[in-house]
């Protein structure tokens, strides 16, 4: 969990909750993980990428605002843009590191 300094008024706004709940239905063992991430994005205002990698340290941030996390241990990755000025999290994908290479050699 996040402390609580850095909650703030404005926090962030996640699209694509509807990715992750189906997600959770094939990959029950990712659902504690998916959930503590989902309250503690709603509950801050990230302003910068390095205040992710602060609580994130695993996470990757690509360009154009990409960030990659790995889920449970690296079991998984899911990734996400983030509008920081508006705060808008926009899930783009949730998968397994398996799928997420495959996906990756594509681009």
């Amino acid at each position: 969990m996040l402390p609580t300094s850095q909650i703030a008024g404005c926090s962030m706004r996640i699209v694509g909750r509807d990715k992750l709940d189906a997600f959770c239905s094939r990959h029950a063992d990712a659902r504690p993980w998916i959930e503590a991430w989902q309250h503690e994005t709603a509950s801050v205002s990230w302003a910068t990428p390095r205040v992710i990698r602060r609580f994130y340290a695993t996470a990757s941030v690509l360009h154009g605002n990409v960030v990659i996390f790995n889920v449970r241990g690296n079991n998984y990755r899911m990734e996400v843009h983030v509008a920081f000025k508006v705060g808008v999290v926009t899930v783009l994908w949730i998968g397994t590191h398996g799928e997420y290479d495959v996906r990756n050699r594509r681009r």
